[in-house]
């Protein structure tokens, strides 16, 4: 073991520690030990209920800090102990590395190289998801994470489920955390992105031995359904709390509302055609019987056809409150077109009511979906008569003539 470490002084100054939690992973921890004591001796292994000799081997290495419990909690109780003993040492960063030898120790000066950077941020150590050995499992979790994590945050990653990571332990105190299982990393990256810690990111390497070989703790079923309710959770508490919460601090800074009206609602560069269809487009989620999700599926549909999410939102408002009787009441009237038989004529201050609407279902989802259609139609088509009228094209003027 050398006992000079080549990057001990850049640790020492920058207030960095490795941190690897470990559960029954003596065949490999004791070669992880070796490789990253070679660059530093901060170094702190939390040992998670290990049944096996991993005590043994941490006895070999003195110069290795221990928190050790029993019985095994999960990989997330072992980081937030792992973070907690790291502050109380002093320590501002923690970088961590998993203990099945799936990490290297050359790339920790790319990690602490981050740190001078990025100085308030998760860096995620990303991968090469498509090298040889790669299970395909972990190809398709990991795109299932990214989607989710960019749902929840706004934020695009390349892998949000690597366990080399480097953690500002110093701007997360403080914090109280849910997770205590596999899921705890999804968590403390959403969470720590909604208080304002920034999330990026850095290439890694990364060995995965063939699949006899393979060690995993990891419970697809189990763990799986677990980050699932997790980010169940986590879309509500964002589209209910955090998105509404953003906007309106946006909206309390004045200096916003001239970049809100420029940027965002004339945007000058976008066409008479894209403006239309954002309108055309709130209007028709605002309208069709989806009530509670009018707003989410308004932001995802313009992220994913590159609308303009602004004039989507805003005409999805058609649906607010004081206009929802007149919504219903014509939808009921255009859903007696689709009933042959048994259609209902209500009488729109005496009969208006959801128990009306419960009985009268089916003509009521056929009109409202029939009337969403028409109306998004007419709002785009209009919108955009009124633009060519009023608005010079962007789009045609930048076309040779």
């Amino acid at each position: 073991m050398t006992e000079q470490p080549i990057y001990n002084d850049q640790f020492s100054a920058r207030k960095v520690a490795v941190l690897i939690p470990t559960y029954n992973n003596a065949g490999t921890l004791k070669n992880v030990l070796l490789d990253v004591l070679s660059y530093t001796h901060h170094v702190i292994v939390v040992n998670d209920g290990s049944t096996d000799n991993t005590a043994a081997i941490l006895d070999e290495c003195p110069h290795v800090q221990r928190v050790e419990y029993m019985p095994n909690k999960g990989k997330g109780i072992a980081l937030r102990r792992g973070f907690k003993y790291a502050v109380q040492q002093g320590y501002d960063y923690v970088i961590t590395m998993d203990a099945d030898g799936q990490h290297f120790a050359s790339d920790l000066p790319v990690m602490l190289e981050k740190v001078s950077t990025h100085p308030k941020s998760i860096v995620i150590g990303a991968r090469n998801l498509q090298q040889e050995n790669m299970p395909g499992k972990n190809t398709f979790a990991n795109k299932f994470s990214n989607f989710w994590f960019y749902v929840e945050t706004g934020l695009k990653m390349p892998d949000t489920q690597s366990g080399y990571r480097l953690y500002p332990v110093y701007a997360m105190q403080g914090m109280h955390f849910w997770c205590t299982k596999y899921e705890f990393e999804i968590e403390v990256m959403v969470r720590c992105a909604w208080k304002g810690i920034g999330i990026d990111s850095a290439p890694v390497k990364v060995y995965y031995p063939p699949a006899d070989e393979r060690v995993s703790h990891f419970r697809p079923l189990r763990d799986f359904s677990r980050i699932s309710v997790l980010n169940t959770v986590l879309v509500l508490i964002t589209f209910l709390y955090i998105k509404p919460r953003d906007f309106i601090l946006y909206l309390f800074k004045k200096e916003n509302w001239k970049t809100i009206w420029n940027d965002h609602i004339l945007n000058r560069n976008e066409s008479n055609a894209k403006k239309a269809a954002a309108i055309g487009l709130g209007v028709f989620l605002g309208i069709v019987p989806i009530w509670g999700f009018q707003l989410l599926s308004a932001y995802l549909l313009a992220a994913r056809l590159k609308l303009n999410k602004a004039l989507v939102l805003i005409a999805c408002n058609i649906s607010v409150p004081p206009m929802i009787p007149f919504i219903i009441f014509a939808s009921f009237l255009t859903g007696k077109f689709w009933m042959k038989n048994g259609s209902t004529t209500i009488n729109f201050s005496k009969q208006l009511s959801f128990e009306t609407v419960k009985m009268n279902f089916e003509q009521y989802l056929y009109g409202s979906i029939t009337l969403s259609i028409v109306a998004g139609l007419l709002a785009g088509l209009i919108v955009y008569a009124l633009l060519s009228i009023f608005r010079n094209d962007p789009v045609k003027q930048d076309q040779p003539i």
